[in-house]
């Protein structure tokens, strides 16, 4: 029996298969690219594209092996409304219908799917548990539903996937959207915020998302929807000034009527000319938290890491990374 990680060279993939190989676990990687991670000393990798049928089905697999789907096309970059269905939909759903139809044909029947938090759209009720409405906002959240969907026509043909909805994975290694934010903070510019920031703001840390895979494999695949995110997590106000008074900026908050923003942002995206995602932009000033009980309930997991502690290790690592760059223009110039 191998754990196969499909887009296991990325972000949440490369610490599973790290944890994995690290416990004694035999496990094999597949990806469209590979990295220089130190456990590929230990750990196979082998090449697939999730869009392509042959290449998936080029992956050796038994019918004990344990697959975790972790390959997407994620809300960063941001890209236009019109390249968006054809940015999102080939991987994250066309992908999955592959790696399940690559399942069906070798016998194997156990896979832990990553979908979003996205897939339910605007709050309707606070905290969000699993029986939320799922209103996706998006081609991005869509693509993600449809894949649900998708596993459910498995599931009733005796596949065992558990699905995970994580809010945003932050970690070393991703920074996304927030290069943005840590940009204006050391340029000492104020940072706007959609809406007053009183609103909390939920982050899940890529560690605590790799452990809850591992909780799902110990707890042998059950078959169904669980939440991903922190304990506790702080206002929107609280998290940022914190980080502004952790960076010794002299950065100010500004709240924005939040309405005015979105008509904008809107305006802004229907011509092509997105400055963020509507996926992210339209819930902004909504609480979005997610219950995570039952994950801590079914599967004996419990996030370790707090928003306040993920956000300031990302500035850390986005200022190191600055700074040796900005070393090694030094060294070139002299």
């Amino acid at each position: 029996m191998k754990h196969i990680i499909i887009g296991g060279d990325g972000f949440v993939g490369s610490h599973l298969a790290a944890d994995l190989s690290a416990v004694g676990e035999e496990v094999l990687v597949a990806d469209i690219v590979k990295s220089g991670h130190a456990h590929y000393a230990k750990v196979p990798f082998h090449k697939i594209d999730v869009t392509s049928a042959d290449s998936v089905n080029s992956i050796p697999l038994g019918q004990d092996d344990l697959v975790y789907n972790l390959s997407a096309k994620m809300l960063s970059p941001i890209v236009t409304r019109a390249e968006r269905h054809a940015f999102f939909w080939p991987v994250n759903y066309h992908g999955t219908a592959n790696i399940l139809a690559w399942m069906e044909k070798r016998g194997a029947n156990k896979l832990v799917h990553f979908t979003t938090d996205m897939i339910y759209g605007h709050s309707v009720t606070v905290p969000q548990d699993e029986t939320h409405p799922a209103k996706p906002l998006g081609e991005y959240g869509e693509s993600k539903l449809a894949t649900e969907t998708l596993a459910q026509t498995y599931r009733d043909k005796g596949f065992q996937i558990p699905i995970f909805r994580p809010r945003l994975i932050i970690g070393p290694g991703r920074l996304g959207i927030l290069v943005k934010l840590f940009k204006l903070i050391d340029m000492n510019l104020p940072v706007p915020m959609i809406g007053s920031g009183k609103n909390p703001y939920q982050f899940i840390s890529v560690f605590d998302c790799a452990s809850a895979c591992v909780a799902a494999w110990k707890a042998d695949f059950p078959n169904s929807a669980y939440n991903l995110g922190s304990d506790d997590p702080p206002p929107v106000r609280k998290l940022l000034g914190d980080l502004i008074k952790h960076a010794g900026s002299k950065s100010i908050l500004l709240p924005t009527p939040a309405a005015l923003v979105k008509l904008t942002l809107n305006a802004l995206d229907a011509v092509n000319l997105p400055i963020m995602d509507p996926e992210q932009y339209m819930i902004a000033d909504e609480i979005c938290i997610l219950d995570t009980s039952k994950a801590k309930r079914e599967l004996g997991w419990k996030p370790m890491h707090r928003d306040e502690d993920m956000l300031l290790a990302a500035y850390t690592e986005y200022r190191k990374g600055l700074d040796a760059h900005q070393q090694s223009q030094r060294s070139l110039a002299a």
